[in-house]
Parts: C-alpha cells; sequence; structure tokens
C-alpha cells in the first residue's frame, strides 16, 4: 500500500476519455378505373398521418439513450445506432431483415440488469425507446441520481482517471469492483459495485447498490440493498415493487455467479474483442499500483479480480429493498423478500426472447394499463391508438370526412 492522497482502497476511479415522375394514361385506350371512397374520422386520419409519419422516421438513424453503465456508477448514454441491414440475396430478396435488438443496440456492451427491468416494465415501450430514444430525465429521476451519488460518497472518494484503449476501460471497471470487494471485506459495506457475467448465452452487466455484510457470530451473512426515491410517502403499487425485486435477484444472480469463480475469461475477451495482453496506459498501471495491485496487462487485472471473488461468500437469499421519500430522505418502508430462482430465470428467458428477435414486443397487461398513462410513447403505442380509435368512432361519429383512396399503392406498417 502506498501513501498517495489521491487513489487508495477507498478510492473508486472513473474515466475521462480525451479521446415522382408520374406515369400518363390514354384516354382513349385506358379503360375507366373505378375509385373506392371510404368515409373516415377526423381521428382515423390523425392516426394514418402518424403511421406515416413513423415510417418516414424509421429509414433515419437515431440518437439513443441507454442504461447507466458497467464499472462506473451512474447513466451513461452511449447506445449504438440503429444496426445494419441483412440482406443475404440483393438481387431476389423481397423483405428486408433486421439484426436482433441485441444486436444492434448492445453488441460488444453486453445487456445491462436495467434493460431486463425495463423490458420486464413493458416491452413496447422498451422497443420505442430504443428505435426513437428514451425519455428525457425528469426531475424524480435526477432525485434519484442524486440520492445515490450522495450514498456513494458517503462510503468512497472518486478520481478522475484517463483512459487510452478498451483494454484499459475494461481493466478499470475490474478495479473498481476490487476496491469495492476490499471495502466491503475490511468495513462489511460498500456501494455501487459493479458486476458482469454470462447469463443464458448471454453478458450482462449491472451496478449493486449496496452490500452489506455484517458479522454475526463466526458467519458472514451478504446482504444486497437497493434503495428507491418516492415523490409521494408511500410504497409503489405491486407492478413496480416486483420491478424492483427483479433488479436485486438479477444482481444476486450475477454476484453468486462470480464468487463460485464462473467467470469464463477467453469468451469474455472474445465478446468485448480484448486482448488480454495488451500494455495498459501508464495512468491504469499507477492507478493500480497505488490500489494495492500492480498490473502491466488486463489479465493480470482479471486475475486479480477473479481471486478477490474467490474470497467472498454468496448473498444470502433474503434481499433488501428501501423506499425513501425525496424531500428528505426519510424512510417509507422496507421490503425484504427471498430470491426465487425458478421466477427470475422465467423473467430472463422472457426478455431475452423478445431482445434475440424470436417475438414481437408484448404490450402491458390489461391490469396494468395505467402505466401508458406516464409513457411518452402513448400517443403512437398501436394498443392506445387503436383504444383511442374505437372511443372516437363512438363518441365523434357525427365529424366526417371525405377521403379518396386509389388503388394505386399499399402501406405495410407492421415493422414499426
Amino acid at each position: 500500500m502506498t501513501d498517495s492522497p489521491t487513489i487508495s482502497p477507498r478510492n473508486k476511479i472513473s474515466t475521462h476519455n480525451n479521446n415522382n415522375h408520374k406515369s400518363e394514361s390514354n384516354a382513349n385506350s385506358s379503360p375507366e378505373i373505378e375509385i373506392p371512397v371510404e368515409i373516415i374520422s377526423e381521428e382515423e386520419m390523425a392516426i394514418i398521418e402518424t403511421a406515416f409519419s413513423l415510417a418516414s422516421t424509421i429509414r433515419r438513424p437515431f440518437s439513443l439513450l441507454s442504461s447507466r453503465v458497467f464499472g462506473s456508477g451512474y447513466s451513461s448514454y452511449d447506445v449504438e445506432d440503429l444496426g445494419r441491414v441483412k440482406s443475404p440475396n440483393k438481387k431476389k430478396t423481397k423483405h428486408v431483415v433486421f439484426d436482433s435488438l441485441l444486436t444492434r443496440f448492445r453488441k460488444k456492451k453486453g445487456l445491462y440488469v436495467t434493460d431486463i427491468t425495463a423490458t420486464e416494465w413493458c416491452e413496447k415501450q422498451m422497443e420505442f425507446g430504443l428505435l426513437y430514444g428514451k425519455p428525457e430525465i425528469t426531475n424524480a429521476m435526477k432525485a434519484g441520481i442524486a440520492r445515490h451519488a450522495k450514498l456513494e460518497k458517503e462510503v468512497t472518494k472518486k478520481v478522475q482517471v484517463r483512459v487510452e484503449t478498451l483494454e484499459d476501460i475494461w481493466a478499470l471497471k475490474f478495479m473498481n469492483f476490487t476496491i469495492c470487494a476490499n471495502q466491503l471485506l475490511f468495513d462489511g459495506l460498500t456501494r455501487e459495485l459493479p458486476v458482469v457475467g454470462f447469463v443464458q448465452g448471454v453478458w450482462m452487466v449491472g451496478v449493486i447498490d449496496e452490500i452489506r455484510m455484517p458479522l454475526t457470530g463466526n458467519e458472514r451473512n451478504l446482504i444486497l440493498v437497493d434503495t428507491k426515491t418516492r415523490r409521494q410517502p408511500r410504497i409503489p403499487a405491486e407492478p413496480q415493487r416486483r420491478n424492483g425485486r427483479l433488479q436485486l435477484m438479477c444482481y444476486k444472480y450475477l454476484w453468486d455467479m462470480l464468487v463460485s469463480d464462473n467467470f469464463p475469461s477467453k469468451q469474455f475477451y472474445e465478446y468485448f474483442s480484448l486482448d488480454p495482453e495488451h500494455t495498459l496506459s501508464d495512468e491504469i498501471k499507477m492507478s493500480t499500483a497505488d490500489s494495492g495491485f500492480p498490473s502491466e496487462t488486463l489479465s493480470e487485472v482479471v486475475n486479480y479480480f477473479r481471486n478477490v471473488c474467490l474470497t467472498l461468500p454468496p448473498a444470502h437469499d433474503q434481499l433488501l429493498l428501501r423506499y425513501e421519500l425525496q424531500e428528505d430522505n426519510s424512510l417509507i418502508a422496507e421490503d425484504e423478500f427471498s430470491y426465487d430462482d425458478d421466477w427470475l430465470k422465467g423473467q430472463i428467458c422472457g426478455s431475452l426472447e423478445f431482445w434475440q428477435g424470436q417475438r414481437e414486443a408484448k404490450y402491458v397487461p390489461e391490469d396494468e394499463v395505467w402505466k401508458c398513462r406516464i409513457c411518452k410513447f402513448a400517443p403512437v403505442c398501436p394498443s392506445q391508438i387503436e383504444s383511442n380509435s374505437e372511443t372516437s368512432l363512438q363518441n365523434n361519429s357525427k365529424n366526417l370526412v371525405l377521403v379518396i383512396c386509389t388503388p394505386r399503392y399499399s402501406f405495410n406498417l407492421q415493422g414499426l
């Protein structure tokens, strides 16, 4: 251990990267074409205009938001643009086939735990968020982020470190895990600990809010904790509590895999296109030395990471969700619940079916349609458009307009 005033086992490290032409017909020779006339409501016309707007939007690249990234503790907005289009036979292809959402938006990144929870909340909202950009951060979200930052500062200090390569970035992430793990072993508490693991054939990453390890006799009971902030002094509805429980169960699943030495290093390097023997930057090497585990290459940092994992116990089956009031951070309630391995694996499997393109996105169940009232995509969501259209036709049947449609064009909006 060194006497450096800037980096120590309690110093968590974050990155600072520098780095029409119409054809004419012969009226004398062509037979008359009977043009169908359809009367529709103004609301239906609005729906058609919305569909046309979406059809044109999907042709453009998108600027997107992502969940928070593994390692640095808070949100990072760097999702890839709409992926490439596969066309196996350019001359004969009639249908355009896109890569799965996982390949298009999480390639070389891994699937975030918050991707799993957002999918469980509403798959269609998740799909819209990927294609058209996530909603802006609200004041409530800002308050939650600020609260987590404050909690983290209570137990650790961040320092800025420049990174030059992808290997540097991942080395920094594994360093932060090791630093947090050492703090947990010595102090019995750590926060914002990054985790990564290979789950059902997919790499998954996340950040655990808090880990407690109180000593009970000769036993060490490791408890995973997640703190949620609320604007109102009451516990959330069951779907929200269920979503929070899913998040914590994902963290336990990843944690238990790591401490059982179940980390496939070779597959990790291959998937993320990393060179394990790449020499790290001078600043990263200095940081590893100051933190007590000097390393020259990424593989050496990973070795320290795996060694410290072997000293840690699995997480307790009892998990804890805490709900705080945003106004003064007072405790509203605590939700202690048991880990359910079968339920969790079923949730992850269902989510991966969506992410891997095995099926289309599902809508929220009927008893949870209240979620649509707070969704920014409701005006263009097919489920809401259809519902609003039926209501409008019943209530506004007198407000009709005449629309003339020719059989020349047809539009397929199935892929929106």
